[in-house]
């Protein structure tokens, strides 16, 4: 379960041109440079339940990767609390959590092991992660000669070896091939079967309305429009913004 209640993210963004870091630093010292505030969220306030899949649509810097950190622990609110019940399994940014002076091979079991996975659990799975993931040989070849299609499917393979208890997704599922795109999306629909509560973020209507059972819509920071999954992107899909 899932409950944020008047989550609000400040940024202080400044305009001023900055040259180096020295002079940031005596300006800074000097009291001449201004602040604007930036609210990357601004009050919102939502509950996932147990096994929901909640789709979350706006534009570019409506505010979505921020609000999925939040709800992560990566980022903490300038106000606001959120409430979390459950494991989290975040794939948020391609790549992270991967060392790319590694093979694939050792980053499995760094990326597992960083997912809160044990050794002896992950050299259980490590077949079944490879397999799924379609690398081969690949495995044995470090990430840097990866592109990002393979460097996906890797980490989707590690992050859904097991059954977290919630699911947390950024736009991972618009990289690399259709065909494995397809197949990551059966595996996502497997998790949600089996209990997995999934915050999922996508630019794509068409995969939103038909993995989603509740959708948010986010702009500038704040909700425009929560409810049902095709009243929402019916209303995204008209709207000016």
């Amino acid at each position: 379960m899932i409950k944020a209640e008047n989550v609000s993210v400040k940024y202080l963004m400044t305009y001023d041109r900055i040259q180096s870091m020295k002079e940031y630093l005596v300006q800074m010292v000097k009291g001449k440079i201004k602040y604007e505030e930036f609210w990357a969220l601004k009050d919102v306030s939502f509950e996932v339940k147990k096994g929901e899949v909640l789709g979350i649509i706006g534009h570019n810097g409506a505010g979505k990767s921020t609000l999925l950190k939040v709800i992560s622990g990566i980022l903490k609110p300038t106000t606001g609390s959120v409430q979390v019940n459950g494991t989290i399994v975040p794939m948020l940014e391609l790549g992270s959590g991967f060392d790319f002076d590694l093979t694939g091979r050792e980053n499995v079991f760094l990326n597992g092991a960083i997912l809160g996975n044990s050794e002896q659990f992950l050299k259980e799975k490590y077949e079944e992660i490879v397999a799924f993931s379609e690398l081969g040989q690949f495995i044995d070849v470090p990430l840097r000669n990866y592109s990002s299609g393979m460097v996906m499917r890797l980490a989707f393979s590690i992050a859904t070896v097991v059954r977290p208890d919630i699911l947390i997704v950024d736009e991972i599922l618009a990289v690399g091939d259709a065909e494995f795109q397809e197949k990551s999306k059966k595996r996502m629909l497997e998790l949600m079967g089996g209990g997995t509560t999934v915050l999922f973020v996508s630019h794509s209507l068409p995969q939103i309305r038909e993995m989603c059972n509740k959708v948010i819509w986010l702009e500038h920071g704040k909700i425009i429009m929560a409810g049902d999954t095709a009243s929402v992107c019916d209303a995204y899909d008209v709207s000016a913004y």
